[in-house]
């Protein structure tokens, strides 16, 4: 039996890098909650999951999510992680504009009969935003000129 930082490794290295969205059936729970302040819409269980990285994934075709650092506490594993890659196609409505981004976050899995129960994920939106050209330097929408 996988230890919970394995399973959670097991999702960084064949959902996210090798694409491989239906592993995601055996590594979350069905009633698994995903906790994001980003990405407010993701359902719940392993059909959520499939969508948001399927999102990522059509949105940066070359992305790559590295866990820079894992920790475990109790039932939990904390990964540090991080993630580069080529903005190719739309995301959530933003047309692709080939800029290459690099991100940082933090990802709480909590693991329960070896499955991930629940997640919390909080990465570096603004910045991966303001890479892509859509913020100014000044973090507000538009070209950062007034009238």
């Amino acid at each position: 039996m996988p230890d919970n930082a394995e399973i959670v490794n097991c999702f960084f290295d064949q959902v996210c890098n090798a694409r491989k969205l239906d592993v995601a059936d055996d590594l979350f729970a069905p009633d698994h909650r995903y906790h994001d302040p980003s990405n407010p819409w993701v359902g719940p269980g392993p059909q959520g999951m499939k969508l948001l990285m399927a999102t990522y994934h059509n949105a940066f075709g070359d992305a790559r999510w590295i866990s820079d650092e894992t920790i475990i506490a109790g039932d939990s594993v904390i990964a540090r992680w991080s993630a580069h890659g080529t903005h190719s196609g739309v995301l959530q409505g933003l047309e692709p504009t080939r800029k290459t981004v690099e991100v940082v976050g933090i990802w709480i899995f909590r693991v329960a009969n070896q499955r991930i129960a629940e997640s919390w994920n909080v990465w570096d939106t603004l910045g991966m935003m303001h890479q892509l050209g859509v913020l100014s330097s000044a973090g507000s929408a538009g070209s950062g000129t007034s009238s």
